[in-house]
């Protein structure tokens, strides 16, 4: 790894999260560095791809007290990379509690230990919403534009709110959108790629803002020890952002066809997103269609990476093409690509 993670072997650290696909790549990560892990676990969570792995688990709910309390005990480090998942029937409350209320937990359960290092806090480029003037910064101002957003947003001004007051030590990591192989995040895009057209909702540009696990999980570990990351917060991306019809394209070639754009009016898709969503919620169906998947394409996701680069001295080494083609090279490997 390049000696990129600096956290002496044996320290014991603890990893929420541990089984989605950024908690996997860490927890290896920390792993293989020689730490002491620890990482909580919905019961329900599969440790198969991890059983490998000396890792102790404590399973249950991220929010719960009792387990994050047994948990939390002697660490040193705390990776909080547990996301509740966006789904429709989610409600405002399960995101607050994976979001806010497990943070409030973990930041005080590490005040009780003296030697704690450092709280590394997983966020989201979400908080900024659209990017009216790209690219964003660090510094550009929050506009969260739905639930999960919102109450990343507050789990991170409550976090440097604490921190201040209480002289908790903490980093905050904005990624982009996370991919790579061994995610499905972008399995659906791909697909569309392949089709005899590729719809684009609306005139935009629809910039697309990516991060490559890897790429991702060495600024978490560089940050949690770096002494100028100490009460910052960083985006983690790549260098530049990509048209998703440029991404399409991009697919569409390695697989040896030519992308066909199809541009569709985006206000029909919102009516019929809004009306999905008020019939099926009321009965507990998951829509087909519903206003956050069209939002997609009438936003800009364009920022500024600089700040990882010259606080960190971390350059991002996935560039887009190549991670793209190494992400569409595993889906065909797993059959989920008609090439």
């Amino acid at each position: 790894m390049d000696n990129i993670c600096q956290i002496p072997p044996g320290t014991p650290v603890l990893v929420t999260g541990a089984t989605g696909f950024t908690g996997t790549v860490l927890t290896r990560k920390l792993v293989e560095a020689g730490a002491k892990v620890s990482a909580v676990a919905r019961s329900s969570s599969n440790l198969k791809p991890l059983k490998d792995l000396n890792v102790t688990w404590y399973r249950g709910e991220v929010f719960d007290k009792q387990i994050i309390a047994q948990a939390m005990a002697g660490q040193e480090y705390v990776f909080h990379v547990a996301a509740a998942f966006r789904q429709p029937r989610s409600s405002y409350q399960d995101y607050w509690n994976v979001h806010v209320g497990s943070t409030q937990i973990l930041a005080r359960e590490a005040m009780k230990n003296s030697d704690f290092k450092r709280f590394v806090h997983f966020s989201t480029i979400g908080v900024h919403g659209h990017i009216v003037h790209p690219p964003a910064t660090e510094g550009t101002p929050f506009a969260p534009d739905d639930e999960y957003q919102q109450t990343k947003l507050e789990a991170e001004l409550w976090l440097q709110t604490h921190a201040m007051e209480h002289g908790l030590p903490y980093t905050v990591i904005r990624p982009a959108a996370i991919y790579g192989p061994g995610d499905r995040r972008l399995l659906k895009l791909f697909r569309m790629a392949l089709k005899p057209v590729f719809p684009l909702l609306g005139k935009g540009k629809c910039m697309y803002h990516l991060v490559h696990v890897d790429d991702l999980t060495n600024v978490a570990l560089i940050a949690a020890t770096h002494p100028d990351a100490l009460g910052q917060a960083f985006i983690a991306g790549a260098d530049e952002p990509i048209a998703v019809a440029d991404l399409a394209g991009i697919v569409a070639k390695h697989f040896g066809g030519k992308l066909r754009v199809l541009r569709l009016p985006i206000g029909p898709f919102f009516l019929a997103a809004d009306i999905c969503e008020r019939i099926c919620h009321p009965l507990g169906i998951a829509p087909p269609l519903y206003r956050r998947r069209v939002a997609f394409y009438s936003k800009d996701r364009h920022f500024d990476v600089a700040k990882i680069k010259t606080v960190l001295g971390y350059t991002p080494r996935h560039a887009n093409k190549d991670g793209i083609l190494e992400t569409a090279r595993w889906y065909a490997e797993q059959g989920w690509l008609k090439a």
